[in-house]
C-alpha cells in the first residue's frame, strides 16, 4: 500500500519538477515525511497530509484522485462510463470521499487483525429466510399496483454479498443469523467490496452498532448524524446531517439483537417508517419477537446464515496449522465424521467457535485439539463453549505480538470492568456512582488549586499568606467546581462528550458564533462564579486571610461571569471543527481534546490577569488575577470536559483501585493487536458478543 502511494508522490513529484525540500516548502509537510513515504518507511498517510501534497503539486482532479486511491490501496476500476468529477467547492462530495477511504482503511486493518484473510475466508452461506420473516416481493421489488413480482432468489457465499444486496430493488435486506454466525464479518465485507468497486457519486457503507440506538427517544437519522460526528470526525457544521439527509450514506445496522429489551419494537416501526436503502443483522428470536409484535420490516428481504458443513472443517482447519507429519487436526476431523451428532459438531457449527479454536490450538505449538475429545470433561455443548471463550484471553496474552507481557488474571478483570458494547475512554469512569465521582472530582480540583494558589501568594507575601492562600482556594474552588460537575452530570448526562473542535493557533479561523459564545459563557460564569465567589468569601471571611468577606465573594463572582462570556467568545476565533483524519482512532480523538483542554486552560490565566489587572490598575492585581486564572483554567478543565473526566478517574482512581490498568490506551490497543478488542471509529468494541459477555458476567 505504502510502496504504491509513495511511488506515485514521487512521480508526480518529479513532474512538477520539484525537490523534496520544494514540495516540503509548498505543502508544510515535512521533508522527513515525504522521504518516509517516497521510501516506504512511513505507512499510512492520512487523507489531510494527502489532501495537502496534492494542493501542493497543482494536481488536476483526476491525477488527485488516483492519489487519494494510491494512499488508501485502492485499484478504481475503469467505469463503463465517464464518471463525474466532484467540482472543486463541492465539500459534500469531498466529506463523502474522505469518509469512503477512512471507512475502508479501517476495516481493511481489522479484517487483517482478525485473520480473516488468512489463509481464507470460512465459508459464510446462506438462503433465504422463510416467507414469515419478510415483506411481500410486490413491495420488495416495488412493481405497480396490480404487478406481480416473482420472488428472488437471494442465497450465496461471502463473496456475492455485494451482488445480492444489487439484486434487491429496494436495498433493504435483513441478515439473520445465531450469535457467532458470521453476521459481523458479513458486513464487514459487504462494506470492504462494495467500497472497492465503488464509484464516486454512489453511497458510502457505514458499519453502526445499532445497539445503543434508543429508537423511542432519538430517530433513527438523527442518531446515525451522532454516529458520524462521534466516530468519524465529520464536526464541520451541518456536514454529518447533510451526508444522511441527502442519502449519500448507505448504513450497516450491525446487532439489532443488541437493542436495550423492550425497544425491538418501537426500532422495527422506526425502520419501516424511513425510506433509505440498509443492511440489519440480527439474531433470529429477537428479531422475530419484534415481527410478531408489530409487522415485518416494509420492503425488506429476508436470509439466514446457514451453519458450516464437515467439508468446511476439513478444508480449513488443517490449513491453519504449520506443515506436519501427523496433522494436528486429524482426530478432531476423525470425530466430526463419525459423531455428526455430538456435542464438539454442534459447537463447530458457527465460525466464531471455530475461530477460537484456531487461535488456542492452530496457532499455538504446545496444545493439543484432541483433548476437545475428552467426552467426560466435556459433556455438552455449553461445556466446550466456555473452555474455548475461556482459554481464548490466557492463549493470546501468551502467544500473541503485543508487549508488555501482562498478567491474564488482571486482565480479565480489566477486560471485564469495561463492560458496555461500546468502550469510550470519556465514559470509562461511569461505573462509579455519581456521588463518588463527583467528591473525586472536586478533590483533585482542590488540591491542584491549593498548590497552584499556595505557590503564587508564598511568592509574593511570604509563607503564612501562601497557606492561607492554599486553604483557602484549594477549598473554594474545590467545592465550587465539584458542585459545578455534578450540575453538569445531572443537566447533560452520564458524562461529558468530547469536544468536536481544534485549537489552531497559527492557521486561519472556521468562522464561528462569538456573540452566542459570549453570552452563554456570562450566563455559565454567573452561575459558576457565584458558587466560586460565596466559597471563597465565606472562606476568607471565616478563616480571616485575605479578608475579601462575603460581599467580595459575590462582586468577585459576577466579574467572573464576564470573564467567562469574554474568554468564550476568544475562543471562537482560534476554533477549527475536527475532521474526518483527526478521529482515525480512539487515541486521536484523546489527544485531540487534550491539545484543546490544555489552550483553554491557559487562555484563562492571561486574560483573568488582564482583566484583574485593569481594574486593580498594579502589578499585585495582574499577578494575581494570573494566578487565579490559572487555577480556575485547570478546574475548568479537569471537571467540565471529557478529558478532565478521563485524566481524574480513568488514568488516576480506577487505576490506583486496580479496576484497569495505568497505561489504559496502550492497554486497548494492546487487546485490539491480539484480537480481542477492535476499534470502531472513536470507541472500542469487544470483538465478539460471546466474549464480552463471558468476561463482564462470569
Amino acid at each position: 500500500m505504502t510502496s504504491l502511494f509513495g511511488a506515485r508522490l514521487r512521480e508526480l513529484r518529479l513532474q512538477a519538477g520539484l525537490t523534496q525540500e520544494g514540495l516540503a516548502n509548498r505543502s508544510f509537510v515535512s521533508v522527513r515525511s515525504i522521504r518516509g513515504f517516497e521510501t516506504g518507511e512511513r505507512a499510512d498517510p492520512r487523507v489531510a497530509t494527502v489532501r495537502q501534497l496534492a494542493d501542493a503539486l497543482a494536481l488536476k482532479p483526476d491525477k488527485r484522485q488516483e492519489l487519494l486511491d494510491a494512499a488508501a490501496g485502492l485499484t478504481r476500476p475503469e467505469p463503463a462510463v465517464p464518471e463525474p468529477v466532484a467540482r472543486p467547492n463541492d465539500s459534500l462530495a469531498e466529506a463523502a470521499e474522505d469518509l469512503a477511504h477512512a471507512v475502508r482503511a479501517r476495516w481493511q486493518r481489522e479484517e487483517e487483525l482478525r485473520q480473516i484473510q488468512d489463509p481464507f475466508p470460512l465459508p459464510v452461506r446462506w438462503e433465504s429466510a422463510a416467507e414469515q420473516d419478510m415483506d411481500h416481493w410486490d413491495n420488495i421489488c416495488g412493481v405497480p399496483p396490480g404487478a406481480t413480482a416473482r420472488p428472488l432468489d437471494l442465497g450465496g457465499r461471502l463473496a456475492e454479498i455485494v451482488p445480492v444486496h444489487r439484486r434487491i430493488p429496494s436495498g433493504r435486506l435483513v441478515v439473520l443469523g445465531r450469535a457467532g454466525s458470521g453476521k459481523t464479518i458479513l458486513a464487514l465485507r459487504f462494506v470492504l467490496d462494495l467500497l472497492g468497486t465503488r464509484a464516486r457519486v454512489e453511497t458510502v457503507p457505514v458499519i453502526f452498532g445499532i445497539g445503543s440506538w434508543n429508537p423511542t427517544s432519538t430517530a433513527l437519522r438523527d442518531w446515525m448524524t451522532d454516529r458520524l460526528i462521534r466516530d468519524h470526525g465529520l464536526a464541520a457544521p451541518g456536514t454529518a446531517a447533510a451526508l444522511v439527509e441527502s442519502g449519500r450514506i448507505l448504513p450497516v445496522l450491525d446487532g439489532f439483537d443488541e437493542i436495550a429489551t423492550g425497544l425491538h419494537r418501537a426500532a422495527l416501526e422506526q425502520l419501516s417508517a424511513t425510506t433509505m436503502p440498509f443492511v440489519l443483522t440480527s439474531r433470529p428470536d429477537e428479531y422475530r419477537r419484534a415481527v410478531a409484535e408489530t409487522d415485518v420490516l416494509t420492503a425488506a428481504a429476508c436470509v439466514q446464515l446457514a451453519d458450516l458443513t464437515l467439508a468446511d472443517l476439513a478444508g480449513y482447519l488443517p490449513r491453519t496449522t504449520r506443515k506436519l507429519a501427523t496433522p494436528v487436526w486429524d482426530s478432531v476431523l476423525t470425530e466430526l465424521r463419525d459423531r455428526p451428532d455430538s456435542p464438539l459438531t454442534s459447537v463447530f457449527r458457527t465460525p466464531l467457535m471455530v475461530a477460537l479454536a484456531r487461535a488456542i490450538y492452530s496457532d499455538t505449538s504446545d496444545r493439543d485439539p484432541g483433548e476437545l475429545l475428552n467426552t467426560e470433561r466435556f459433556s455438552t455443548p455449553e461445556s466446550l463453549e466456555q473452555h474455548l471463550l475461556g482459554e481464548f484471553i490466557p492463549t493470546v496474552y501468551r502467544t500473541g505480538p503485543g508487549s508488555p507481557d501482562y498478567d491474564v488474571d488482571r486482565v480479565r478483570r480489566w477486560l471485564g470492568h469495561l463492560g458496555s458494547r461500546d468502550i469510550a475512554w470519556w465514559e470509562l469512569g461511569t461505573t462509579m456512582p455519581r456521588r463518588s465521582r463527583v467528591l473525586l472530582v472536586g478533590l483533585v480540583v482542590g488540591l491542584v488549586n491549593a498548590v497552584v494558589h499556595g505557590l503564587g501568594a508564598g511568592l509574593r507575601e511570604g509563607l503564612a499568606a501562601g497557606l492561607d492562600a492554599a486553604l483557602i482556594g484549594g477549598l473554594a474552588t474545590g467545592v465550587s467546581f465539584g458542585l459545578v460537575h455534578w450540575l453538569g452530570l445531572v443537566l447533560g448526562g452520564a458524562a461529558f462528550s468530547p469536544s468536536r473542535v481544534r485549537v489552531r493557533l497559527r492557521r486561519g479561523p472556521t468562522p464561528g458564533r462569538p456573540v452566542r459564545r459570549l453570552m452563554l459563557g456570562v450566563a455559565g460564569g454567573l452561575a459558576g462564579g457565584l458558587i466560586l465567589g460565596l466559597t471563597g468569601g465565606l472562606g476568607a471571611e471565616v478563616l480571616g486571610g485575605l479578608g475579601t468577606g462575603l460581599l467580595g465573594g459575590l462582586g468577585a463572582g459576577l466579574a467572573f461571569g464576564l470573564v467567562c462570556g469574554l474568554v468564550g467568545a476568544l475562543m471562537v476565533r482560534f476554533e477549527a471543527p475536527i475532521d474526518v483524519t483527526s478521529t482515525a482512532s480512539p487515541a486521536d480523538l484523546l489527544a485531540v481534546n487534550r491539545t484543546t483542554v490544555a489552550y483553554q486552560s491557559l487562555i484563562w490565566g492571561p486574560v483573568f490577569g488582564l482583566c484583574v489587572g485593569l481594574v486593580g490598575g498594579a502589578v499585585d492585581g495582574l499577578a494575581f488575577g494570573l494566578v487565579v486564572g490559572l487555577g480556575v483554567g485547570t478546574g475548568f478543565g479537569l471537571s467540565m470536559t471529557a478529558w478532565g473526566q478521563w485524566l481524574v478517574l480513568a488514568r488516576i482512581w480506577l487505576p490506583l483501585t486496580g479496576r484497569l490498568p495505568w497505561a489504559v490506551i496502550a492497554f486497548l490497543d494492546d487487546a485490539c493487536r491480539r484480537g480481542v478488542l477492535r476499534q470502531a471509529g472513536a470507541v472500542y468494541q469487544f470483538r465478539h458478543a460471546r466474549l464480552q459477555d463471558h468476561l463482564t458476567h462470569p
